[in-house]
């Protein structure tokens, strides 16, 4: 049978998801498409052609739907959430988990204690480059890491941060790290494993009137041994692509955006074109396919369908939103920081 879907919030974030369900219209049917803004609903019903509702209530209270894709604001993550869990219905979360590392691991905990799924919109470790990079580091042939870093230069311009609520500690609970940085966090965490000792700076530069932070520069030291830097911001016009550089015993890989390049001691190279979207980088953020999307999407149907975790977990959310408070704390003190486990 067809899963059938909710999409709670019909904001900047939900095209993506709605073009990925209309791919997966064999596995799955939106049922309901839902937002209490008319304008909203209004709008969404001019590019797709789902059932639309104000009523969430009646999404919880309804036994078909099995899953629901929560697109919401940050700080309604936990309230929603929680209350889709006890009703029963697996969750795909939008990231971050919430606008707090104590809220997320509420959210968290109420999934696992249902016994629902939950997946997190991470999507950056579905695009072809980076499975290509993480397979060969499963394979072991870049050897061992010996540094990893990365280097997020998006921009965002002064409109971007003056939308009612962005930017701000309520609303989104955090700046450059928490709502852009935190794909790329995410896909080095994946990549070269955990994060133990942080050093570094966070600020909020002349470029943006905002009350959270759109630059941090950190050296960090991964469980491994390995070190690296972190490097973010949205200060940095035009923007170019997102960088993860890993350096190995036998090799170094450079991901850019959606392309790699590999390069062994042995003489071979490896090389993942990019694609010809923009990617987001510059000022508008969802400049970028779907097709990430869909990737998060198959992978969160098939771990409903085999009761196993998503590829990007509650648990996956919760490292980097801790290794995220440790970056801050950092640059708020200006000493070393041991992220929290």
């Amino acid at each position: 049978m067809k899963h059938r879907i909710a999409l709670i919030g019909l904001g900047m974030a939900v095209t993506p998801h709605a073009k990925s369900l209309v791919d997966l219209a064999a596995r799955a049917e939106v049922v309901a498409a839902v937002s209490p803004s008319a304008a909203r609903r209004d709008a969404f019903a001019r590019n797709f052609a789902f059932p639309l509702s104000g009523d969430l209530d009646r999404v919880i209270a309804d036994p078909s739907i099995s899953a629901v894709a929560v697109l919401t604001p940050p700080n309604t993550h936990l309230e929603i959430v929680s209350k889709l869990a006890a009703a029963g219905k697996h969750v795909l979360l939008e990231k971050p988990l919430d606008v707090s590392t104590a809220r997320a691991e509420a959210l968290v905990y109420a999934c696992r204690t249902a016994g629902v799924t939950l997946g997190i919109v991470l999507q950056h470790r579905f695009k072809p480059a980076a499975e290509r990079l993480a397979a060969r580091l499963a394979e072991g042939a870049l050897g061992d890491i010996v540094s990893c870093s990365t280097s997020i230069r998006l921009w965002r311009p002064q409109s971007y941060y003056d939308e009612p609520g962005r930017g701000t500690k309520a609303r989104d609970g955090g700046g450059v790290l928490l709502t852009q940085g935190i794909h790329t966090l995410d896909l080095l965490l994946s990549l070269a494993g955990p994060i133990v000792e942080v050093t570094g700076y966070a600020t909020t530069t002349h470029v943006h009137r905002m009350e959270t932070e759109d630059l941090v520069v950190a050296a960090v030291r991964f469980a491994s041994g390995a070190f690296g830097v972190i490097d973010a911001t949205t200060a940095a016009y035009p923007g170019s692509a997102e960088r993860i550089d890993i350096a190995g015993t036998n090799g170094s890989a450079s991901l850019a955006g959606t392309s790699l390049d590999v390069r062994y001691l042995d003489g071979r190279t490896e090389h993942v074109a990019p694609d010809a979207s923009p990617g987001g980088t510059g000022a508008d953020p969802m400049a970028f396919p779907h097709d990430y999307h869909l990737g998060v999407w198959r992978d969160f149907l098939d771990a409903i369908e085999q009761r196993r975790p998503p590829r990007v977990s509650g648990t996956d959310g919760l490292a980097v939103h801790r290794l995220i408070d440790a970056l801050l704390e950092a640059g708020a003190a200006g000493g070393r920081v041991v992220p929290a486990r």
